[in-house]
């Protein structure tokens, strides 16, 4: 297989007043001295004006002779080369990629949004010229592939699936790794290097969303009575402690399943108590 090789042009700047002179006498002693002849080498001057190409800053030309891969030019300038040669300019900047979310089924099959935020650049323009058809159009059909493939790889979360320890919405740079290492597998077949790759959008889909947010809302609701009914039985714990250590009062267990009872109702409510005030004795 053909690699990239780098292709020294001649500087333009010197054939630029050899192409001015095969243009210029040709005219003169044509108009002067009426040789025809000399429109022989006004062709030739007029033939060579086709060799001359600007390299600009992070760009390359890619030279082709008659199907013939010559090399790459990556040096930016003013150059010439034979006027027969194709050329094909290919950027070698850092691009940005923003896909628009597209819906996915994760690992446990919910159907969700994802999209990612790809920075790209060529790196080897044989591979980006030569082995795929549009190289930039290869980037965005990878890219989307990749998303398909690395969200079937993870679930959403692990509210159904508590063994996973990472997750989309968690896995944070774990995932980006993943995502930029299947990246670079995929588009390394057109010269391109993965700079950085990142989920940019993460969301149920439309569908469910909003029953997976009732769900949530439920978990972190059971998860904070559990943290309520943990302080309010350490706190019930700890009064009949008090209580039994400095003989304020005897409660028998009946007594103390009441008063259990109620301090747990005021402590777990979600509302303020309503205390109701007794008058008469203990027992009434």
């Amino acid at each position: 297989m053909k690699t990239e090789k780098e292709f020294f042009a001649a500087s333009g700047y010197l054939l630029l007043p050899v192409t001015i002179l095969l243009i210029a006498f040709p005219i003169l002693g044509i108009i002067f001295l009426k040789q025809i002849w000399l429109v022989a080498f006004l062709v030739i001057g007029f033939f060579t004006i086709g060799g001359f190409f600007v390299v600009n800053p992070n760009e390359s030309s890619v030279l082709i002779l008659f199907g013939a891969y010559k090399g790459t030019v990556k040096n930016n300038g003013f150059f010439w080369v034979n006027p027969f040669f194709t050329r094909k300019k290919i950027s070698l900047r850092a691009r940005n990629l923003d896909s628009d979310p597209i819906k996915v089924n994760d690992k446990i099959g919910n159907p969700i949004m994802i999209g990612i935020v790809l920075v790209w650049k060529v790196n080897n323009t044989f591979k980006a010229a030569f082995d795929v058809d549009d190289y930039a159009h290869f980037v965005n059909i990878q890219s989307e592939a990749a998303i398909r493939k690395l969200a079937g790889h993870y679930p959403y979360d692990n509210f159904d699936d508590e063994q996973s320890d990472i997750t989309l919405r968690s896995g944070g740079e774990d995932v980006n790794h993943v995502l930029e290492k299947e990246l670079d597998e995929r588009l390394s077949i057109a010269g391109i290097e993965v700079m950085e790759a990142r989920i940019s959008y993460l969301a149920y889909s439309s569908e469910i969303a909003g029953a997976m947010l009732r769900r949530q809302q439920a978990t972190a609701i059971v998860a904070a009575r559990i943290k309520i009914v943990e302080g309010a039985v350490s706190m019930v714990e700890m009064a009949l402690e008090q209580l039994s250590e400095k003989e304020l009062i005897e409660l028998d267990e009946e007594q103390k399943a009441v008063m259990v009872s109620n301090l747990m109702i005021v402590l777990c409510s979600d509302k303020d108590a309503s205390p109701v005030i007794n008058t008469g004795t203990l027992h009434q």
